[in-house]
């Protein structure tokens, strides 16, 4: 049985949308934490835990997921280039990984400055890969294998 934090528009997207637009992980985690065992809260704590690797979205923590279990490495969460922040990155190989999901691309001045982060990526030589939820969640071996494909190839 799916949990509805695993799945894009259930049990999370309003934290999604929190921690993208409003409100810093530990400002959440202090208001979690005053709130604990309160009526209403009682997923509170799931969520918490979710949210504990300071990703924006689910998407982005289950690709973080996929790479820690397929043990892949060297990578890191938020990593910044120029005025952007990836969603996760590779320095030493040049590789950025976007997860994107429709919460993020809500309106043509995100969508356009992905564009632009992406022009700058391939213009200092970055390779960017670009994944939707259903790539995360129907395909998730050829996502891991198309990331492997990338490193060996920057090696």
């Amino acid at each position: 049985m799916h949990r509805a934090r695993d799945r894009p528009g259930g049990g999370t997207s309003l934290l999604d949308r929190a921690l993208q637009r409003h409100v810093g992980f530990a400002e959440l985690h202090a208001a979690g934490c005053r709130h604990m065992g309160a009526r209403g809260n009682r997923g509170m704590g799931e969520l918490l835990v979710a949210c504990a690797d300071r990703a924006d979205s689910v998407a982005e923590r289950r690709m973080m997921r996929l790479l820690r279990d397929a043990g892949v490495t060297g990578w890191v969460h938020g990593h910044r280039f120029g005025p952007w922040t990836l969603d996760l990155a590779f320095p030493e190989r040049r590789l950025a990984i976007e997860v994107d999901g429709w919460a993020w691309h809500v309106d043509a001045e995100r969508f356009a400055a992905d564009r632009r982060k992406g022009n700058a990526l391939g213009t200092a030589g970055w390779v960017l890969l670009r994944f939707t939820w259903a790539d995360l969640t129907g395909a998730p071996e050829l996502v891991v294998r198309r990331v492997r494909e990338v490193l060996a190839a920057a090696a």
